[in-house]
């Protein structure tokens, strides 16, 4: 039974509860303390003191005393709900829940265990059970817009679209003689909302009865308009509709998709040129500034039309100098036709404004005209579907001949090296371009992005600082991780990982995996504060965008980082100590001194980066005792910065299904994914998880290289077993890899007829003669021989000569010939030097 407390003591536990409120968690404790040394075994003080010891960081102690606390007063709903709260904070939603369903039975009118509990039953997407609790909610507050307002979210992310609407229109019913005012802007959501589940069952003339009803009360005038036009579109209304977007158009003439409708409504046949031409005609007549109506007509136009509406777009637009046109005309470029007569157009502006000055002195406009326009024939030979980068780095000098502190030109200068293949000048000519202004925070990521792509990991961290509070914990790193800066930090562990840095690489990785995490965790506060503020239709689109959080484009790029690094790691267990150099006198050296040598240089050098980080920890440690984060939280010091704890796990394979799980759920499209997922299987023996991961990638690409090397070397994998497969996992393995490769094939045919039908393309053959020379061994001077003459193809790149060096490295053969060539193809690249 609960321990009854007098009043003295009764005043005191209510005032350590307005601690915790206020978030004086110290005080907090205190006062807690002193109730207890007059009651000591009083549970529903011991629970609010672990709850205010939870705040300041004391997780295991909190968590100790409120098990006391349950032990000394089971049946106080205080107890259970702090339990619940202490679990919480430690992300275990689901112990959480069960202390909150506990506490709810001991007070079933509790509003705050009722509200804890609805909230993470909607981050845990328990739909059904949320229903219920905003049910209950409900029935205890019935005039509280807020508890309606949940019912019907949680109904409408449910599926149930009509008791969703139900909802919203009984809370309407109850209002009635009490018209809301116009201002009301959460009531206007409200109505919009209500709107769009309408629209979501499918009724679209429901939805716009309702729209036009009561669409005049909302404060989001574009919205209405927007969705009106879009009902009206769907219902095949077409002179409606065309009123529609006509009205949206004169409010913003430059926005596409209001074109597309109009095109729609007017029910233009997208053969039918002239009639389009002439409709956007009309609205550039009406608004001479609109940029969107003279480029549209770019996408359809051809022959001699074309030709004249690219002149005068392209001539207006190098006349005011607009340094984005590139950017907005390389979609035409698919159309090989349509990239010959702008490089002509281009070509042709040069000649003429370089005949017409004739060596005279040029007027400011004229200049800034030339200049342009070979800003504009760099970024035309950069680009890869036109590129020639020998006329790229030509026009670009030119341009900075003419204009020397163009930011933008130097960067196009810096691009181009980039795509010579020589990081370390791309570099330098990015750095250039960042001295022309210092005080611009794009061109110094810039710079600092093409440091780090030449692995100067420092260099880029420095170039960081100029821009970042470098007072924190951790310094400038530290800020960059608070700012949640996941380009810097994914760029970082790739350059990491080139380098086979891998704790550093890993600490990378993992941080921006917490970002994820914190991103994931972030939406709980959202889960009441929107239905507070009213914002209903953003705070169900958050929802939903959390729902493919992990389809993000960086945390693909992370986790395939992740899975690389942990396959090396498995591979090669020396990189533990740091990187070591491959090859006769490294980690694949046969000769045992020369590989101990290796590893022992390797220790050293891990030991001087322990030293310099531990010199820099107490440099920072006077600082860091009053750092404070962004939010006023005090941070402490990262005890692994160098990530060892990370890199010397005892089980990369099973570290690496962290990233993993989430790529293979949600990349089903990504072929790299699957490729990957399957090193990871074949490794771990799970061979059903494997040919689950061929299965999908030849779902997507049937013919992709790494898939048909992979599925090579699965079979030989299969039929070289050291014990056979339980019967049921060969029978299904067997039943699922004979669809994608026959048990009757014979390997050696088959990859003859892979690498024959894919002649002209490099790395197909290079993946063919990775399979001859895995099931022929002998054949070791012909895969080499057939490898060095892939450089005569006209078509072969950079990226791919690359991977050819690593496929002469992983053969055990010299590289010198191949590099020898490819440094005679790609003169201007640094990636061939053999050191």
């Amino acid at each position: 039974m609960p321990q009854p407390l007098n009043s003295k003591d009764q005043s005191l536990f209510r005032q350590v509860v307005r601690h915790f409120e206020m978030k004086q968690y110290k005080k907090g404790i205190k006062t807690a303390e002193q109730v207890l040394r007059k009651n000591p075994t009083h549970g529903d003080t011991q629970a609010m003191k672990a709850l205010n010891m939870s705040q300041i960081g004391q997780s295991e102690e909190a968590f100790a005393l409120a098990k006391e606390a349950l032990r000394n007063d089971m049946k106080s709903h205080i107890t259970w709900h702090v339990y619940g709260l202490l679990y919480r904070q430690e992300k275990n939603y689901e112990e959480a829940i069960k202390a909150y369903r506990f506490a709810l039975r001991l007070e079933p009118e509790s509003q705050p265990i009722q509200r804890d509990l609805a909230l993470l039953q909607m981050q845990m997407r328990d739909y059904q059970g949320y229903i219920q609790s905003r049910s209950a909610m409900l029935q205890a507050r019935p005039g509280f817009r807020q508890n309606w307002t949940a019912l019907a979210i949680a109904h409408h992310l449910a599926g149930d679209f009509e008791e969703a609407e139900k909802v919203l229109t009984t809370y309407e019913d109850t209002l009635k003689g009490t018209t809301p005012p116009v201002a009301d802007m959460e009531n206007s959501e409200a109505i919009l909302y209500k709107n769009s589940i309408i629209a979501e069952s499918g009724n679209l003339e429901r939805a716009l009865e309702h729209l036009e009803a009561v669409g005049y009360r909302c404060t989001d005038v574009l919205a209405v308009m927007e969705m009106k036009a879009d009902y009206l579109l769907r219902l095949d209304r077409k002179a409606e509709a065309e009123a529609a977007y006509t009205a949206l158009l004169e409010r913003n003439p430059d926005n596409s998709i209001y074109y597309n409708g109009l095109i729609l409504a007017k029910a233009i046949p997208e053969t039918d040129h002239k009639a389009l031409k002439a409709l956007y005609d009309e609205w550039v007549q009406k608004n001479p500034r609109c940029d969107a109506a003279r480029r549209i007509p770019l996408d359809f136009l051809e022959g001699e039309e074309f030709k004249q509406a690219a002149d005068a777009y392209l001539q207006r637009m190098l006349k005011k100098g607009v340094p984005s046109l590139f950017v907005n005309i390389k979609h035409l470029y698919t159309n090989p036709t349509k990239r010959e007569v702008v490089q002509e157009l281009v070509e042709s502006y040069v000649s003429q404004a370089s005949s017409e000055s004739n060596g005279s002195a040029e007027s400011k406009g004229e200049n800034e005209f030339l200049s342009c326009t070979y800003y504009f024939l760099a970024q035309h030979y950069n680009y890869h579907l036109s590129r020639n980068l020998a006329k790229a780095m030509e026009n670009v000098d030119k341009a900075i001949e003419q204009s020397p502190k163009a930011v933008e030109y130097q960067m196009t200068k810096a691009r181009i090296w980039k795509h010579y293949g020589n990081s370390a000048k791309a570099a330098e000519e990015m750095e250039k371009a960042r001295l022309l202004d210092e005080k611009d925070r794009h061109i110094n990521t810039k710079a600092a992005k093409y440091a780090l792509r030449n692995n100067e990991n420092e260099k880029g961290l420095d170039l960081m600082s100029k821009f970042t509070r470098n007072e924190t914990v951790g310094g400038t790193l530290g800020d960059l991780h608070e700012m949640q800066c996941t380009w810097f930090l994914t760029e970082d562990a790739e350059a990491f990982l080139r380098q086979k840095k891998l704790g550093l690489a890993l600490k990378r990785f993992h941080s921006v995996y917490n970002i994820f995490d914190t991103w994931q965790e972030d939406q709980f506060d959202f889960h009441s504060f929107s239905l507070r503020k009213g914002m209903i239709r953003a705070y169900v689109d958050m929802v939903r965008w959390e729902d493919r959080l992990r389809e993000h484009p960086f945390y693909t790029r992370i986790a395939l980082g992740a899975v690389k690094a942990h396959l090396l790691l498995h591979d090669q267990p020396d990189l533990v100590h740091g990187p070591m150099p491959s090859g006769a006198n490294g980690l694949d050296s046969t000769d045992e001194n020369e590989r101990k040598k290796a590893l022992k240089k390797a220790k050293k050098e891990q030991q001087r980066l322990e030293k310099i980080e531990s010199d820099k920890r107490e440099a920072r440690k006077a600082a860091a005792a009053n750092a404070k984060s962004v939010d006023g939280e005090t941070k402490k010091e990262d005890p692994d910065p160098l990530g060892n704890t990370l890199v010397q796990t005892q089980d990369p394979l099973k570290d690496v299904m962290k990233f993993l799980t989430p790529l293979l759920e949600f990349g089903t499209k990504n072929i790299e994914a699957q490729c990957l997922g399957f090193e990871v299987y074949l490794r771990k023996n799970k061979h059903l998880l494997a040919v689950k991961c061929l299965s999908a990638a030849h779902a997507i690409d049937p013919s992709n290289p790494t898939l048909h090397l992979q599925l090579l070397r699965f079979r030989k994998a299969l039929d070289n077993l050291s014990e056979p497969l339980p019967e049921q996992a060969a029978e299904a393995v067997n039943a699922e890899f004979e669809k994608l490769l026959p048990k009757s094939q014979k390997l050696e045919e088959w990859n003859e007829s892979y690498l024959s039908s894919n002649k002209g393309i490099v790395a197909h053959v290079q993946a063919a003669l990775s399979g001859r020379h895995l099931l022929k061994p002998e054949s070791k001077l012909q895969c080499e021989k057939e490898l060095l003459a892939t450089l005569d193809a006209p078509e072969i790149t950079i990226d791919e000569a690359v991977i050819a060096i690593d496929l002469l490295n992983k053969w055990g053969s010299d590289k010198t010939a191949y590099a020898e060539k490819a440094s005679k193809k790609w003169p201007e690249s640094s990636v061939f030097q053999l050191n």
